[in-house]
C-alpha cells in the first residue's frame, strides 16, 4: 500500500513538473478588461436610470404622505378628495414596491449577464493562451490556497480579452458601414 501511495505521489510530482500553470485573477478581469468595464457602465447606466424613476416617485409618495398627514390640509378637502389622495397614495406605494422588485431583479440579472460575459471572454483568452504558450491548465486565483506568483498570467488574459473586444468592435463597426 505505502508503494502504491510513493508511485501515485511521484507520477503526481512528475506530471505537475510537466504541466504549465497559469492563475488568472477573476475580479482583475472584470474591473480591468474592456469588455467588463463596458459591462459594469451598461450596468451602471441602467442602475441610474432605476434610481432616477424610483427617486421620483419616492419624491411623490413623501408629498402625498405629508398632505395625508397635514390636518389643515385635510379639512380642507371633500370625503371624495380625501378618498382619491389615499388611492393615490395606495397607487404611489404599489408602484415603488414594484420598481424596488424590478431594481432588485435587474440587479441579479445584470450581473449573471456580466459574469458571464466575463468568464466567456476569459475561456477564450484562456484557450488562445493555451494553444500558443502551451500552458496545460489555466485556473481561477479563487481555487488556489496558494501559488506563486510568477504563475500569474492576469495581465495577458486580459490583454488577449481586450484584443478579442477591439476585434469584435472593428467588425461591427464594418458590418455597420
Amino acid at each position: 500500500m505505502k508503494k502504491l501511495a510513493l508511485l501515485t505521489l511521484a507520477s503526481l510530482q512528475l506530471c505537475a513538473a510537466e504541466a504549465k500553470v497559469g492563475i488568472v485573477n477573476f475580479v482583475s478581469c472584470v474591473t480591468e478588461s474592456k469588455i467588463g468595464k463596458q459591462e459594469q457602465s451598461s450596468m451602471d447606466e441602467m442602475r441610474k436610470q432605476i434610481m432616477t424613476l424610483m427617486e421620483d416617485k419616492e419624491k411623490q409618495l413623501k408629498e402625498v404622505t405629508e398632505q395625508l398627514q397635514d390636518k389643515d390640509y385635510l379639512d380642507g378637502l371633500s370625503p371624495e378628495g380625501e378618498q382619491e389622495l389615499k388611492g393615490k397614495w395606495a397607487q404611489l406605494s404599489e408602484e415603488m414596491n414594484r420598481y424596488n422588485q424590478q431594481y432588485y431583479q435587474f440587479m441579479q440579472q445584470g450581473q449573471g449577464r456580466m459574469i458571464q460575459t466575463v468568464v466567456g471572454g476569459i475561456n477564450s483568452a484562456a484557450e488562445k493562451l493555451a494553444s500558443t504558450k502551451g500552458y496545460s491548465m489555466i485556473i481561477n486565483k479563487e481555487a488556489c490556497f496558494f501559488y506563486d506568483p510568477k504563475l500569474d498570467i492576469t495581465a495577458e488574459v486580459i490583454k488577449e480579452m481586450d484584443k478579442s473586444f477591439d476585434d469584435a468592435e472593428k467588425k461591427q463597426s464594418a458590418e455597420k458601414k
